[in-house]
């Protein structure tokens, strides 16, 4: 299948696969005290954007034809279905969401339906390793001592989890912290190799260090008890020798300097281990690199980085495969080379002479427009994950940062094309959408790539925001009786922004306008403002006719920036909400002062309300990030319906706030959102995320929150990792998710039997 072909393979389009049943079950039936004890039956699909985030590895199966396995740094782990033509996501029905963190994939060398994932997000969180024997519908999980870091520094290198391809229930995990592990049953159980020569440096102290540790674990698949492991800690040795199957070691001599740490390896059919090395773990921050071959039948190494000396541009070595019919045909990547792009090289010499891919290759990238940024795609960064298919020497596959790319044409002279390979893939962290009232159904903010105005969710956008573009859209907003009228704030990866951290729209999100605020008065420690850095928060009114800026001093402009007017009685940067009904009424809390601030002027002057009914203390609800949702929420289709989630507890409010009512006592709430009342009801429709009587998941209310319904099951749980919730203003029933790293998925009822 070609690159294009890959790219373009339609199955149920948008439709989210089933994942694996957990390995704890629970019955939702069981657990909901005071909430309704029947479950909605939903149907669940994905947003497309196509691919998005960084899949750092990608393993072909060496006994199946068309089967690969990728794993990504927070969305969990993808089965590639030929037969249908799209990845299937493989870890949905997981609820612990340091699982969607995948360390390292491991598949069979003897049952092509066996899988192995080494699951864990960071090293202060739960680890554990997955086993699946039919291709990845089923899974038993087993919790291990050993800590992980599969969105951390270093998530490229490995594979660190490996099968004895002569005894496969024989298992190798080389850890970032603990040393070697090997497990005798199928991963069910699991020993430290105490007779490995590096105990591991220990867990870090500081949360936000970790170790490279083993970086990879490779038997050579032609002679038995043969195996390597490599070690990214600093060290006099960094490569690792068994002929005995792990009971004795050694540390190979030779090789590269010091300084250079072996980050991925591969061992071809004539034995050789092809290893790439860079001076750092990755994926940022790294320098220098290089790629050697050693021979351990001669214990012989060779240096055949493509580059050397004062030649070679800055960035190191990661990806690295070798054919499965010629082990002289070898391709290694490159990563942080910005200068002039990140590539792939080929040899069919074994390392002697290497062919720059990027040089002579085209990128189709129509299927996910968004991957060219407002100019032509590149050759891609982070390019970690390498593999050719062993079944066919010019199919191969590389990822990047935000894609995987394919080809069909790898030993072809001349042109070569590559396509985007992600039909299925929703790798992406969203910070916020909106559902207006009019125009799109849903317009959102993504994390690395803006975010979208999604006119048909089963087709990539055309394009992400700019004018300007904002690699994180912090907040978005629009006018409730004016739709098409919609404002956002974001941020870049600088510390200042370079143009503007704000725009506005009159189409909906399809285009945008910077808005520019006056300059604020210095910060005496010369820290940026917060419209500078994508800090300062915005909303618009109802009738689209007010932009308040949370700025140090806020302010509003009534003519699209043309002229500013300072706000009173509001404090800086709280989180503004705007009445999506009436365009007088804006509200806030005052945390400095506990209660809750109204405008009744559209915005120019606030005033403290009565709050009646609501707790003395309301600083749960407060929360600096600026990402965080605002802590009130207006109805979209009735002035002055508000609701407060304050620490988990709901409240309220049917008169612009002055009296609130709790509610919802059932349920703890950490994520919510409201959308078109049901059928006969007068208030919004409630959807969480939150617990009931220990049970964690997605629950509806059409009551108020007197009575909750689940709405999501086992299968569909996405690591429960949610950042924002919103129902649909114009369509009962209808709710986003936005998750953090499996994209967005948005589900409806499933249509009674006979009904559709």
């Amino acid at each position: 299948m070609s690159a294009r072909s890959i790219s373009f393979a339609i199955a149920a389009v948008g439709a989210v696969a089933a994942a694996c049943g957990p390995v704890v079950a629970r019955d939702a039936g069981t657990h909901l005290s005071s909430a309704s004890s029947d479950a909605v039956p939903y149907d669940w699909r994905s947003v497309r954007v196509g691919g998005g985030g960084f899949t750092p590895g990608l393993v072909f199966s060496p006994v199946e034809r068309g089967l690969a396995w990728l794993r990504s740094d927070m969305g969990g782990a993808y089965r590639w279905d030929a037969r249908a033509g799209t990845w299937i996501p493989l870890q949905d029905g997981v609820a612990e969401g340091s699982f969607m963190g995948i360390e390292s994939i491991a598949a069979d060398p003897v049952d092509a339906g066996t899988v192995y994932l080494a699951a864990g997000m960071n090293w202060s969180a739960p680890a554990a390793i997955f086993r699946s024997a039919d291709y990845g519908k089923t899974w038993r999980e087993t919790r291990v001592p050993f800590a992980m870091g599969g969105n951390e520094n270093g998530r490229g290198l490995g594979e660190r989890l490996a099968i004895d391809p002569f005894a496969h229930d024989r298992l190798l995990f080389g850890s970032r912290h603990q040393g070697l592990w090997a497990s005798d049953d199928a991963g069910a159980n699991w020993r430290k190799l105490d007779t490995f020569p590096l105990a591991g440096l220990g867990l870090p102290t500081n949360r936000r260090e970790t170790h490279g540790g083993l970086s990879f674990v490779v038997f050579d698949a032609k002679v038995r008890g043969r195996v390597f492991v490599g070690s990214a800690d600093p060290g006099e040795r960094h490569l690792f020798r068994s002929d005995d199957g792990g009971r004795t070691w050694r540390a190979v001599a030779g090789g590269p300097a010091g300084d250079l740490l072996p980050v991925k390896a591969v061992i071809g059919r004539d034995g050789l281990l092809t290893i790439t090395y860079c001076d750092g773990i990755g994926p940022n921050g790294i320098t220098r690199g290089a790629v050697w071959r050693f021979d351990p039948a001669r214990d012989e190494w060779r240096d055949v980085t493509p580059i050397k000396g004062a030649e070679a541009p800055v960035g190191g070595y990661m990806g690295v495969a070798v054919a499965a019919s010629d082990p002289q045909t070898i391709a290694v990547s490159t990563v942080d080379r910005g200068k002039p792009v990140d590539t792939v090289w080929l040899s069919h010499d074994g390392g002697a002479h290497w062919d720059e891919l990027w040089k002579r290759s085209t990128r189709d990238v129509s299927a996910t427009p968004f991957l060219d940024f407002g100019a032509k795609a590149n050759f891609g960064h982070w390019i970690a994950g390498l593999a050719i298919d062993p079944f066919d020497a010019n199919h191969a596959a590389y990822v990047t940062g935000a894609t995987v790319y394919a080809t069909d044409e790898l030993q072809r002279p001349g042109t070569m094309a590559w396509a985007p390979w992600t039909q299925g893939i929703e790798q992406t962290a969203i910070i916020t959408f909106v559902s207006p009232t009019g125009g799109a159904h849903l317009v959102s903010g993504f994390g690395d790539i803006g975010g979208f105005r999604h006119d048909d969710f089963a087709v990539s956008p055309a394009s992400q925001y700019v004018n300007p573009f904002l690699s994180n859209t912090n907040t978005l907003d629009f006018g409730g009786r004016a739709p098409l009228v919609m404002v956002r704030s974001g941020n870049t990866h600088a510390r200042v922004v370079p143009d503007s951290s704000l725009a506005w729209s009159a189409d909906g999100g399809a285009t945008w306008t910077p808005l520019r605020v006056p300059q604020g008065t210095p910060h005496a420690d010369g820290s940026p403002l917060p419209e500078e850095t994508g800090n300062a928060a915005i909303a618009v009114s109802a009738d689209g006719g007010t932009f308040l800026v949370e700025t140090d001093q806020p302010r509003i402009t009534r003519d699209r920036g043309a002229a500013w007017q300072l706000v009173t009685g509001l404090p800086s940067r709280v989180r503004v909400t705007a009445d999506k009904q009436d365009a007088r009424r804006f509200y806030a809390i005052d945390f400095a002062n506990n209660r809750v601030v109204r405008s009744d002027d559209g915005g120019a002057q606030f005033h403290a309300v009565a709050g009646k009914g609501l707790p003395a203390d309301l600083s749960s609800a407060r929360n600096d990030n600026r990402e965080a949702p605002a802590p009130i929420l207006a109805d979209a289709n009735r002035a002055g319906a508000l609701w407060l989630n304050l620490g988990g507890a709901l409240y309220r409010s049917t008169d612009f706030g002055e009296t609130w009512v709790r509610t919802g006592q059932a349920i703890a709430i950490e994520r919510y959102g409201l959308g078109k009342a049901a059928p006969g009801r007068d208030v919004a429709a409630l959807y969480a995320l939150g617990s009931i009587a220990g049970l964690r998941a997605v629950w509806r209310s059409i009551d108020g929150g007197a009575t909750w319904q689940r709405i999501n099951d086992e299968a569909h749980q996405w690591g429960l990792r949610i950042r924002v919730i919103s129902g649909d203003p114009r369509q009962f029933g209808r709710i986003y998710i936005g998750t953090d790293g499996r994209g967005i998925v948005y589900g409806d009822p499933r249509p009674a039997e006979g009904t559709e």
